[in-house]
């Protein structure tokens, strides 16, 4: 492509006030010879696009350098299509709103931020989106329970085929169980029939969707709008392709043969919540021990949950199950004494209404620790405890059944955990924590990485969390229900759907040459240059998603529908031949040696800010925008993840003259989630290896520090960069300076 650039450059918002708008035309027309360069008061109005609208249509030019606000709003007004290379340099909130007007500092930092953007334009290329054949969007549901079958019915209205599988001989999941399901509708006081019978008979007339009842995924290989499923039902087997899959595989109760201390398996009239379900549905509520009927009942929540010798998470909907069970006997016989034991009664948002009727029902609530179940002496059974309250011992009156409100385990929390490839002799030790994968035999995928979902702590499939709960580490493969967490029925229901619109939106994206979260609608994708690759297995060992399988050589064989653009595969490699249209080891190398390195004599350190792009550049925007300052010796360049981080970068920098280089992402951790799963700890990880290229050119650890942040921590920005920039200071200038 022959590129014909103009830089613009807006004067609004403080901008023109703060710097000389004159110097910053010179280094665009003089030091990089760009041949259109215009200035204007307010780019984003309808004006200012107008202008640079114009000059593409007219004037030829067909990369674009707006020096305005930052990249991250605007984005509807500066779209001027896939084809158009356009930067945006970012001269409003990381420049004049976070450093003195009419500074030489202020206005040097804001120069070197022009001239990496020309560079950066310089060297990208539009995207040339990568076009699949043979393009599926149907879409796999695994489970047909109630978040199976809502998934699947609200693709299908949505206008999508779908393939839906059940491993039993029919659909309800769960729900075949249960006598009635917790309020749902106001006043929440009284409980409501199931709706099993409607929502199957719903699924089974949807035309798009097609069923198969009591089978086993054999095998899925490919990838999103790829997949090619396998699937074994009474010794024949099925193929379909699919676009994207959701996971609803369900979770089954814990086992109660676990919780001796509790009398379940040594008293016969200790029961779980499920077995006293299946008795109100068959109407038969009898106790177990003489077959008589229930004239009293106690119920003990956290039956194992939120216990670390069994289950140390909150199953979500025990508290309401018990609730429901206990309306059961008030309805049957409101006289009827009911115990509840409990740590926290968890009944949030309506059902909070169902909990305080219950006690105006009369149900006896007590909150404590249950250190036993005895036998009275006449056949019935006390329940001791340590009342939470009364800091004293407390014993129910003579019951006839106890019921243990046991909780939720994902059905993929079962199974041998997945063995990676074991490193050949001559193969580089990973360094690289491996996922947790459990051969749980529900999708048996075909990839590199394992034949399941990676799973977290708990052996539910992992998510990312915080930000997009129904994204995995699998792209086009959803989570949905209590297989992805712990929860009741309406979030069960809301789960559904909620995936079946990630399925929905993945194969729509996929079918575009576009990638899904984080960097939604991102056309371009890795290009690997093999003539000098070493197989050496960093790309697919660090991919966080399983993008990138291998040959029987152990070349790599990348799945761009897999991929999710984060660059953590050419930061891994050590050959660089891994790189995007717009982002590459070679481009971000050359905005470095962009930067304008003062003398040593001039006493103005460069600080070279590596600053991820969902989290760290994100608080550098929020701490301009509440005009918090910091030192100006700082150069911004923003990566996509620090997991693209290659480490020629820290060499170039410092062979520049560079004088610190601090790298900014996000947490990663129990506690917080980088958008890339692993960036931020790979970078962490690869930053030995920045020690070893500080010892070969004989320079201070310090220079290079890495700070994890989220984007809410934007008020510590000012420290942070403050004192990296005191302690260069004290190391002294790069001895590099100047070569």
């Amino acid at each position: 492509m022959e590129k014909k650039t103009g830089v613009y450059i807006c004067t609004g918002c403080g901008i023109g006030d703060a710097l000389e708008s004159a110097a910053l035309t010179k280094v665009a027309t003089g030091e990089y010879k760009v041949p259109v360069c215009k200035e204007h008061p307010f780019l984003c109005s309808a004006e200012g696009a107008a202008l640079i609208r114009t000059d593409l249509e007219e004037a030829g030019v067909n990369t674009i350098v707006i020096a305005a606000c930052s990249p991250r709003v605007m984005t509807d007004v500066f779209d001027f299509g896939a084809d158009t290379v356009m930067e945006r340099v970012n001269l409003r909130e990381q420049v004049v709103w976070s450093h003195p007007a009419n500074d030489e500092d202020t206005q040097m930092l804001a120069e070197d931020q022009l001239r990496m953007g020309l560079v950066k334009a310089r060297d990208a290329e539009p995207p040339e989106p990568f076009m699949a054949e043979d393009l599926s969007k149907r879409v796999l549901v695994v489970g047909g329970g109630l978040a199976g079958m809502t998934s699947a019915n609200e693709a299908a209205k949505a206008g999508y085929e779908v393939v839906l599988v059940e491993n039993s001989d029919r659909l309800g999941g769960y729900l075949k169980d249960v006598y009635k399901l917790p309020p749902s509708q106001p006043p929440y006081e009284e409980l409501q029939e199931s709706n099993l019978e409607a929502l199957t008979q719903e699924v089974n007339n949807q035309p798009a969707i097609k069923t198969y009842l009591g089978v086993q995924i054999e095998a899925i290989s490919g990838a999103p709008c790829m997949f090619d499923v396998r699937i074994r039902q009474n010794g024949q087997e099925a193929a379909e392709r699919v676009g994207a899959i959701v996971l609803a595989s369900g979770s089954v109760p814990y086992d109660p043969n676990k919780l001796l201390d509790l009398g379940y398996g040594k008293v016969p009239d200790v029961v779980t919540a499920a077995q006293l379900e299946a008795m109100f549905t068959t109407g038969k509520v009898t106790r177990p021990s003489n077959g008589q009927p229930v004239k009293s009942v106690a119920f003990i929540l956290c039956a194992g949950s939120r216990d670390p010798q069994h289950l140390p998470y909150c199953s979500a909907a025990c508290c309401v199950e018990s609730l429901k069970q206990a309306k059961y006997f008030k309805e049957t016989d409101g006289g009827m004494p009911v115990y509840v034991f409990y740590k926290d009664i968890r009944a949030s948002g309506n059902y909070e209404l169902f909990y305080k009727q219950l006690q105006k029902d009369g149900v006896f609530f007590v909150r404590g620790a249950v250190t036993a179940i005895e036998d009275d002496g006449s056949g019935g059974l006390t329940v001791l405890a340590d009342d939470e309250l009364t800091r004293s011992p407390i014993m129910s009156e003579s019951v006839d059944l106890v019921v243990l409100a046991t909780g939720m385990v994902p059905t993929t929390a079962f199974g041998e955990a997945f063995k990676a490839q074991a490193p050949k002799e001559g193969d580089e030790e990973s360094v690289v924590p491996s996922d947790t994968i459990l051969v749980s035999n529900i999708l048996n995928l075909q990839y590199r990485q394992g034949p399941e979902m990676p799973a977290l702590q708990y052996g539910f499939p992992d998510s990312h969390f915080i930000c997009f709960p129904y994204e995995s580490r699998r792209t086009g493969i959803y989570a949905a229900g209590s297989v992805r967490a712990p929860m009741d029925y309406a979030r069960c229901t809301e789960d559904g759907a909620g995936a079946a619109l990630k399925a929905i939106q993945c194969v729509e994206m996929v079918a575009q040459g576009r990638a899904v979260h984080p960097r939604v609608g991102d056309q371009t994708y890795p290009e690997f240059f093999m003539q000098r690759c070493t197989q050496c297995k960093r790309c697919t060992e660090e991919c966080p998603f399983g993008a990138i399988n291998e040959d029987e050589k152990a070349n790599p064989l990348p799945n761009p529908t897999r991929c999710r653009r984060c660059g953590v595969c050419m930061g891994a490699c050590p050959e660089r031949i891994i790189s995007f249209k717009n982002y590459s080891v070679a481009m971000v190398g050359n905005m470095i040696k962009g930067i304008n390195v003062p003398e040593e004599d001039e006493e103005k350190p460069r600080l070279l800010v590596l600053t991820c792009e969902n989290d760290a550049y994100p608080a550098l925007d929020l701490a301009g925008i509440r005009r918090l300052t910091y030192n100006p010796w700082v150069r911004f360049i923003q990566v996509r993840c620090l997991g693209s981080m290659n480490l020629v970068w820290i060499a170039d920098a410092l062979s520049k003259g560079i004088d610190g280089i601090l790298l900014l992402g996000c947490k990663h951790g129990d506690e917080y989630q980088c958008h890339f799963i692993k960036g931020s700890e790979l970078a962490n990880i690869r930053m030995t290896k920045v020690q070893e290229t500080l010892n070969r050119l004989v320079l201070e650890s310090d220079r290079v520090r890495l700070e994890q942040l989220s984007i809410a921590d934007y008020e510590r920005l000012p420290e942070i960069l403050d004192g990296f920039a005191d302690r260069v200071q004290e190391l002294g200038p790069n001895p590099y300076k100047g070569y």
